[in-house]
């Protein structure tokens, strides 16, 4: 079984911004969230593991492979997703996906034809493999992305940002592609977006400023703010008094009210009612505890 370790891995860049602050992970097969803001360092940390950017201190072992010393070996077991997926508009599926293996070493014409088709049924494009890219949907293109990922056989898949900007319905089908491939490798889905994490990862860690916060289990981490999160309906006139008392970790409006949850350990009274947490209201705890989201 696959195991990923990631020991004080650190990045500052030359504008001085830390990157990544002594982060330490592993982890193994299956789908793993790595949950944080726009800005928390995940792109970073996605862009080093796949050898894409150098670190300044730590290390990264994939199995027996040193990953930042030898990126070659690293990229041969390395299938990789960007937040932003380029794609050649005037060449089809078929065509994008056979040159893509070219440049992965497939030269055997035999062998590449089988694998182009098989990864095209996997992704459920089979049908579409001879339409042109430019008339693909934005989840089709996600889509095409999974399956070069998949060229290679790899035994670590990383997706950054995959779901942003698709349909409902576009996000089920890649959830689904997304579950059936963790069987088999260490997917890690690097995402701002909360529901994904929870509906798709066994594990996870919630980043924020380049430095993990928690790493484990979604239910662990709700169970651990089981009876200390409150809300309360207030006024927009109210919500700097409250934030002076309370530890708001969320405040969204509701017809037209800020509905604020707060983190306490006793019930606070004052009109507060007690709820069950869910994974949002962890993500918000971790990165959020002295402040109000507005």
């Amino acid at each position: 079984m696959s195991t990923l370790s990631i020991k004080n891995l650190s990045k500052t860049y030359p504008n001085g911004v830390r990157a990544l602050d002594k982060v330490s992970l592993t982890i193994e097969k299956g789908m793993f969230g790595l949950l944080g803001p726009n800005g928390a360092g995940k792109s970073s940390l996605m862009r080093t593991l796949a050898s894409l950017q150098e670190a300044d201190s730590g290390t990264v072992r994939l199995d027996n492979i040193d990953v930042l010393r030898n990126p070659l070996e690293a990229r041969k077991l390395l299938g990789y997703l960007p937040q932003e997926f380029g794609v050649y508009p005037r060449i089809t599926a078929h065509q994008l996906l056979t040159h893509l293996a070219i440049l992965k070493g497939i030269t055997n014409r035999s062998e590449r034809k089988d694998l182009v088709t098989y990864l095209l049924h996997k992704v459920n494009l089979y049908e579409k493999r001879n339409t042109s890219l430019k008339g693909f949907s934005g989840g089709m293109k996600q889509r095409v992305g999974i399956a070069q990922a998949l060229i290679g056989n790899p035994r670590l898949i990383i997706v950054d940002e995959p779901t942003a900007g698709l349909d409902p319905a576009e996000r089920n089908r890649f959830y689904n592609l997304l579950a059936s491939l963790s069987q088999e490798v260490i997917v890690i889905l690097s995402t701002h977006i909360v529901d994904d994490v929870r509906e798709l990862c066994t594990q996870m860690a919630i980043m924020n400023l380049g430095q993990i916060l928690y790493h484990g289990s979604p239910q662990d981490a709700i169970e651990e703010l089981s009876n200390k999160v409150y809300r309360k309906l207030v006024g927009r006139d109210q919500l700097e008094d409250y934030a002076k008392t309370y530890k708001i970790i969320s405040n969204k409006m509701v017809a037209g009210q800020p509905l604020i949850h707060v983190l306490c350990e006793t019930h606070p009274q004052n009109g507060f009612e007690p709820l069950r947490p869910d994974l949002e209201d962890v993500f918000f705890s971790k990165i959020n505890t002295s402040s109000v989201l507005v």
